[in-house]
């Protein structure tokens, strides 16, 4: 089975998870006052991109967007109008780019969802490292989704099918490949869903290196897994919920900002000092978000990426055509 027609599966849950969506149009709305601005950082090149991941490094202030259709890596370069492509699609035998991180030490984290996680060196390009889920007759379906890198430099990455983290350590980088390592299995404290079902999406780790959050898409609820003992514990909402959640970005600050891809919303949430709690602060809804899938803040603005899934992308196929595939500036999030 090609765990890639996954994707269109759970988009299409969070769709009748989320009523009265607004169709995705292409302006760049400003609003006056005090309300959000909404702009475009950059745009990507190529008809077919749709783009998935984000990720920034604060040294460089660069910014990579991975293509979820074929798998390309793209590299927006401070005050450049337009992204390059960093990595080609196929490279490594990658056709399929979705979580991306920027760790430490400035390297790059690509996940594909059909196989793992490959690690790249920023500067030139080539491949550190790669680790994939196993494999072969009889191994479990499979669907890795997004990651996170802890302050101890620990990789955790979701699995959207099997409801489970699964981890690479600093030790096992060094190494340089290997099988990933399932480190929590959240399963049993997920809420009930049809067999096959989607779950877990973004995760984002606490800056102070306690805890990790990730969210349970379709089903709008956030948890928490404790680095410590393990313990995973749904996270109290205040305000509202998280479903069609995609992507997530936690601040230092306890400040944590949510993509919900198929309402073209984002969402600013307060954090308990201890991570069991969260207070919805503010909401954004566009249609010029045009599916954001996940986001990136970073001093003064925070980066989405418009994925566009609903024109004629793994969302709707054969519905629509896409415009020009961009990364929007929203300022006031």
């Amino acid at each position: 089975m090609k765990t890639k027609s996954f994707l269109p599966a759970v988009l299409t849950l969070a769709a009748a998870l989320t009523l009265g969506a607004a169709p995705a149009q292409a302006q760049d709305p400003h609003p006056a006052g005090g309300g959000p601005r909404i702009s475009t950082a950059f745009s990507i090149p190529g008809a077919k991109v749709y783009p998935e991941g984000i990720a920034t490094d604060p040294r460089t202030h660069t910014v990579y967007v991975g293509s979820y259709a074929d798998g390309t890596v793209y590299r927006a370069r401070p005050g450049r109008p337009e992204a390059e492509v960093f990595l080609p699609s196929g490279t490594d035998g990658r056709h399929t780019a979705n979580g991306l991180r920027v760790d430490a030490r400035g390297r790059l984290w690509v996940t594909d969802s059909t196989a793992g996680v490959a690690v790249y060196d920023t500067a030139g390009g080539s491949r550190l490292a790669h680790f994939e889920v196993a494999q072969g007759p009889g191994a479990p379906a499979h669907f890795i989704n997004d990651l996170t890198i802890a302050p101890d430099g620990t990789a955790y990455l979701t699995d959207s099918v099997r409801g489970v983290i699964y981890r690479v350590t600093p030790q096992q980088l060094a190494t340089g490949s290997g099988v990933l390592t399932e480190a929590y299995d959240l399963s049993p404290a997920l809420r009930p869903r049809p067999a096959g079902g989607f779950s877990l999406n973004g995760i984002v780790s606490d800056p102070a290196g306690r805890y990790l959050l990730t969210v349970d898409m379709p089903m709008g609820d956030l948890y928490r897994v404790d680095l410590r003992t393990g313990a995973v514990r749904r996270v109290a909402l205040t305000g509202g919920d998280l479903k069609a959640a995609d992507g997530l970005d936690l601040s230092p600050d306890g400040t944590l900002r949510v993509a919900h891809n198929t309402t073209n919303t984002l969402t600013r949430w307060q954090l308990g000092a201890n991570g069991t709690r969260a207070r919805l602060t503010r909401t954004i809804t566009d249609p010029s978000l045009q599916i954001p899938t996940t986001l990136a803040h970073t001093p003064g603005r925070t980066l989405v990426v418009r994925s566009q899934f609903d024109k004629g992308g793994p969302m709707s196929p054969d519905s629509g055509t896409p415009t020009t595939f961009t990364v929007a500036a929203v300022r006031g999030l």
